[in-house]
């Protein structure tokens, strides 16, 4: 248990959206260190930008979202792409009325994989609930099929997405309430996966962060911090790299670092920021990864990166 302090004890009032938590102390990333390929080039199953992937961290899968080919995005339907860790694809998956894809999550379940995406799209194609279903390669799923299972974590929020810290088995849910905006909540994997979420571990209002412009394309959380993911493709910014991303304490729901200028994979074509997981490696390295999407229009490519320096 955190010790109560002058701050701790003020905060419920300088913040009133915000739940106080003990979320364990965790190191956190640090931005300004490099960061480095996983890999460049990778087609996906479809020819479309990625929006966002994710890690089985115990089978050791990885998983990228992107609209499907020839659908308007306000349909809010995906391709799933399964890739291993050099880019080749291992199958994929297609799902019909989910949502934007702008974050998902993976949960072991032996030696099966179960996805966490937004589900239900509403007109502008982003998921008024989440959904749970497994992942069988070959397969399309629709938003009314039997194997999902779907949840409305906060019953005053509209739309939802949600990310997995496949470290620590929490489920981090970015939710949408009217005339408030985006908030952040997290659970544990396991009483959200048997659909309690009576107790976050952490809910608050995600405070207002000044960029540089670029549009929000992602987020995932490992441990005590949340990390956030903006950018535009060069196509928007004439060839300049806007791409940046910061640190929030989700025990405080204060910014602790960032906005920072990351220009991994700076020499891509295109290059938009699509997407952001965590990942521990068999020899335990946890790296935060930054995705972007690269290529012509008719040849979009996938591309991963990774920091892995952490303060403690």
């Amino acid at each position: 248990m955190q010790p109560l302090t002058l701050t701790t004890l003020l905060l419920p009032l300088l913040l009133p959206h915000l739940t106080l938590a003990t979320v364990p102390t965790t190191p956190r990333f640090d931005l300004t260190k490099p960061s480095y390929d996983l890999f460049r080039h990778k087609t996906l199953h479809d020819d479309t930008v990625q929006q966002s992937f994710t890690f089985d961290n115990t089978n050791r899968r990885l998983f990228v979202a992107q609209r499907r080919n020839g659908a308007d995005s306000s349909l809010g339907n995906l391709c799933i792409t399964q890739l291993d860790f050099g880019g080749s694809q291992l199958g994929y998956m297609h799902l019909t009325g989910f949502g934007h894809g702008v974050a998902f999550g993976a949960q072991p379940s032996g030696s099966s994989t179960y996805l966490w995406t937004e589900v239900d799209a509403n007109s502008n194609g982003y998921g008024t609930r989440l959904a749970r279903f497994k992942f069988t390669s070959g397969t399309s799923l629709s938003a009314s099929s039997a194997g999902v299972q779907k949840f409305k974590p906060v019953a005053a929020a509209t739309e939802f997405t949600c990310s997995v810290d496949p470290v620590n088995n929490r489920l981090v849910v970015r939710y949408h309430l009217p005339g408030s905006g985006k908030h952040i909540a997290v659970y544990t994997l396991s009483a959200a996966t048997a659909g309690d979420f009576s107790s976050p571990l952490v809910d608050f209002k995600i405070p207002t962060i000044t960029t540089l412009g670029g549009a929000f394309q992602g987020y995932t959380a490992y441990g005590r911090y949340l990390y956030l993911l903006w950018g535009d493709s060069y196509d928007v910014t004439g060839g300049t790299v806007n791409s940046q991303v910061a640190t929030v304490d989700l025990n405080t729901g204060l910014l602790v670092q960032g906005p920072t200028l990351t220009k991994a994979g700076e020499t891509l074509s295109f290059r938009e920021a699509e997407g952001m997981a965590i990942y521990k490696t068999e020899g335990g390295q946890t790296r935060l990864f930054l995705g972007f999407a690269s290529g012509i229009a008719g040849d979009r490519r996938s591309n991963l990166f990774y920091k892995n320096a952490t303060i403690a």
